[in-house]
């Protein structure tokens, strides 16, 4: 798995997607493969492997595999090793199984502009498919033989559900409600990326401070990546989203713009607590949220994350997949144009 150094090369000049390709190439076929031979159960199969496609973005596995090589190079080393690489594909593993969770309790109707897999198959195949991948997945990460990995990949799991529980309910005060969206997002998104960035810093054995910076940078850039996927909710057209507008709001959740907007409406609170249940809630939230200077907020909140992001990896040893870590926190940013 190694690859030819492409030599201290002008930032505009490295893709990050083209600098992971040659490590993900059969990424999503390994992926497959692992999940078709672990079965006997015919169904399961085109199930689990639905969202597998090879279709979907891969920001994490690319993410992943740019932090470990970044990693590898600032101790000297050219290689990407067999448990990095395991850890990228772990990573799209526990992502697919979350989304394929999040279409049940959704009850989504689209993604990634295609039928979401609950229409194509009954909600409990979808339900029980989505622990078959993250079973699937502990038993590739059992294989690693590494106590500290097998902790730092099985918080996500953890943080996933209880990021769910947590979208569940919401909060009675303002301030509350801030802190407690925050923690939902980085829960329900951030911990993955964090923690995989984490963990291929603890397979390349660098000291304490450096896996501290591989997590935070994910942290970051994870906090980001949602601050703009619900600002997009917003401001995006379905065909570019793969799926509805305002889907937030219909399923009744109140996201960073939204919250920003009820500084300035206040009225926005009561719907909040109902869950914008009430006819004309959504469209009324959405207008507001429009008059308001909510996704002017998001925006700004979302950018000082990529920034913290940036700042973080600007202590690693120069190379391209540094650079690439840089212009992956902005290539986030740059979806909200």
């Amino acid at each position: 798995m190694q690859t030819q150094m492409p030599g201290s090369l002008p930032d505009y000049q490295i893709d990050p997607y083209r600098l992971a390709e040659d490590d993900l190439k059969d990424m999503f076929d390994d992926i497959r493969l692992e999940l078709i031979t672990n079965t006997t159960q015919e169904e399961l199969q085109p199930i689990s492997t639905y969202y597998l496609d090879g279709q979907g973005k891969a920001i994490r596995p690319i993410l992943t595999i740019l932090m470990a090589r970044a990693i590898n190079y600032h101790k000297g080393r050219n290689v990407l090793s067999h448990s990095q690489r395991q850890i990228a594909m772990i990573s799209e593993m526990i992502h697919s199984s979350s989304l394929l969770h999040d279409d049940v309790i959704d009850q989504s109707d689209i993604r990634r502009g295609k039928p979401s897999v609950n229409v194509v198959w009954s909600q409990k195949k979808v339900a029980m498919a989505g622990d078959y991948i993250l079973a699937v997945a502990c038993r590739m990460l059992s294989r690693l033989q590494n106590d500290e990995v097998t902790i730092t990949i099985s918080q996500i799991v953890t943080d996933l559900v209880q990021g769910e529980f947590m979208q569940l309910g919401s909060k009675e005060t303002e301030n509350e409600r801030f802190a407690h969206y925050l923690t939902k997002t980085y829960r329900k998104t951030a911990s993955l990326i964090a923690n995989c960035s984490k963990a291929v810093a603890i397979l390349a054995e660098v000291d304490d401070h450096m896996i501290e910076m591989a997590f935070q940078y994910g942290r970051n850039v994870g906090l980001a990546f949602q601050l703009v996927d619900d600002l997009l909710d917003f401001v995006a057209s379905s065909e570019a989203l793969g799926k509805p507008t305002a889907a937030d709001l219909k399923l009744g959740l109140a996201t960073a713009p939204v919250l920003f907007a009820c500084e300035r409406y206040p009225e926005l609170n009561a719907m909040i607590m109902r869950r914008f249940q009430e006819h004309g809630d959504v469209k009324r939230a959405f207008e507001l949220v429009h008059k308001s200077n909510g996704l002017e907020q998001t925006r700004f909140l979302a950018k000082k994350h990529c920034a913290e992001a940036n700042k973080i990896v600007q202590s690693f040893a120069k190379s391209p997949y540094q650079k690439a870590l840089i212009i992956m926190a902005d290539l986030v940013i740059n979806r909200m144009k």
